[in-house]
């Protein structure tokens, strides 16, 4: 059983310098705070007829906060910085404006990167929605799978591409993308790719583009790093910040405390068999460490699948796939699942493993409790 420890929750400290309290803290109850107002509606903005009947379609009448501020200053050709926390709609924020961008200029090419290969397949597959029926293009350019259909649709022609930054490097060193041609450039989770180490590349397809690109920042923390690249690339830019706290207000969290003599994975499955565990994603630090979990809860008896960055593509949109339809209960993942996905109706998150940092924790519990959602957040404490 887990309990809050918020009496003792002074005393948790990690060597890594983590406070265990920042685990523990009540969900708002829903409708507490008061409704977003937006200004705009969908069928408001300045944009293309077809596009907004596309929008409609969707389901999308009123903007989310980041979708509400930032659309009119992209539609301005402003340059942006987005700042909002996780499964706030940056995606539409960004896609709707500059969709309408290549409508009114066909020649105009728009670059997207993001940091994992995951959150590039879902951003093409939002693509296709907002652009069905416009003959407009895009390009999906991730590693982990071969080049070659990338290679093919480069050169059938596009308007779009989305990549991450290793295999967009990789083509434009090979004379397969002209950085020159695109006047649009989009970096989409950007605190994550300095994270995992991009920044060298993050610069250099920066450098190659346009004089004058517009260029959108979206990301959920500012860091001195970021400050940085903000100052060399980005001209007189708006910032749009709509994060109201550092974790979701629909979250509950709290720790499960693991004592000496007792099996952390007799406390897992514990959890695991109670009918509120419906759709679980669970966290661990390393991909031989979940594997190995993985395994065990199948042995167990439980529908598991399993993502983290050696696994083929194709295999781990399988695992996502049939978690996503609830054809299985749980996905353990490392951290490359933690940013960006949007898989709905997860009932709980648990971290199995303590995350490396705060950070990494805002951004694995941010996969619960999304819209209107209130969801639960465990954290395993030795």
């Amino acid at each position: 059983m887990y309990r809050n420890f918020s009496r003792q929750k002074k005393y948790f400290k990690r060597s890594n310098n983590i406070d265990f309290s920042k685990f523990i803290c009540k969900a708002e109850p829903i409708g507490e705070s008061l409704p977003y107002i937006p200004n705009n509606k969908f069928e408001d903005f300045n944009i293309n007829s077809a596009l907004k009947l596309n929008i409609l379609k969707k389901g999308y009448v009123n903007p989310t906060p980041i979708q509400d501020q930032a659309i009119p200053y992209i539609l301005q050709s402003r340059d942006v910085i987005g700042i909002a926390n996780t499964g706030t709609g940056k995606t539409a924020a960004f896609l709707i404006p500059l969709l309408n961008k290549i409508i009114s200029n066909p020649r105009e090419k728009v670059l997207i990167i993001v940091p994992t290969r995951e959150l590039a397949i879902q951003i093409n597959q939002e693509f296709f929605d907002f652009s069905r029926n416009m003959k407009i293009f895009s390009v999906c350019c991730v590693g982990g799978v071969s080049a070659y259909n990338q290679i093919a649709g480069l050169r059938r022609g596009y308007n779009i591409i989305i990549g991450t930054p290793g295999r967009l490097k990789d083509l434009v060193d090979r004379k397969l993308i002209n950085l020159s041609c695109f006047g649009s450039i989009v970096l989409d989770e950007a605190d994550r790719m300095l994270d995992m180490g991009f920044v060298n590349d993050m610069r250099f397809l920066m450098q190659n583009m346009q004089k004058n690109k517009q260029t959108l920042f979206f990301m959920a923390t500012v860091t001195r790093e970021l400050d940085k690249l903000i100052k060399e690339f980005l001209n007189n830019p708006k910032e749009v910040k709509v994060k109201t706290r550092e974790t979701s207000k629909n979250v509950d969290q709290d720790i499960v405390r693991v004592g000496s003599g007792q099996d952390k994975l007799d406390s897992l499955h514990n959890l695991l068999i109670k009918k509120e565990f419906s759709k679980v994603l669970i966290f661990g630090r390393t991909k031989h460490g979940v594997e190995k979990l993985c395994q065990t809860l199948v042995k167990k008896g439980f529908k598991a699948e399993l993502i983290h960055g050696d696994k083929p593509q194709n295999k781990r949109q399988k695992s996502l796939k049939l978690f996503r339809e609830n054809q299985s209960q749980i996905l353990v993942a490392t951290d490359v699942a933690a940013r960006g996905l949007d898989i709905p109706n997860v009932s709980h998150v648990i971290n199995y493993d303590v995350p490396e940092n705060y950070e990494d924790y805002v951004h694995r519990i941010g996969r619960t409790g999304r819209g209107n959602q209130v969801g639960v957040a465990l954290t395993f404490i030795n």
